[in-house]
């Protein structure tokens, strides 16, 4: 998925026709969004630049929930209840770092980046 360089839509000013200077380089390109939902778990392993790896969520059911007191909890998810990284990924039902999730314990904010990292983990919310 090569993405074409910006700007040759228009003709130059004598109305010829505009060429790249060079094409997109490998590391240049984009990728399609991982968004991971709820679900059982699938995890993708991807190469990145530098031969290195990202393991990424596509979707997952547990959340690693740290409750302040020095306690971390392995949590089902039981839905989304908001998102402010986009209003389309709330109606959706995507995670995110900086999701709201409601799980068993209580609702809980996302401080992890499940598309990249693998995991979610979050912090239990004051009510």
């Amino acid at each position: 998925m090569r993405k074409s360089v910006e700007n040759l839509a228009t003709s130059k000013i004598t109305g010829g026709r505009r060429h790249p200077l060079r094409i997109r380089r490998k590391y240049e390109t984009d990728r399609y969004p991982n968004e991971p939902n709820t679900g059982a778990q699938i995890t993708i392993t991807r190469r990145v630049r530098g031969n290195n790896s990202k393991t990424a969520l596509k979707s997952i059911d547990f959340v690693n929930l740290s409750t302040g007191d020095a306690k971390v909890k392995k949590t089902k998810i039981l839905k989304v209840l908001d998102n402010a990284t986009n209003n389309d990924y709330k109606r959706r039902g995507i995670i995110t770092k900086g999701a709201i999730l409601e799980t068993e314990e209580g609702k809980c904010k996302v401080v992890s980046k499940p598309g990249q990292n693998g995991i979610v983990n979050a912090i239990l919310l004051k009510e």
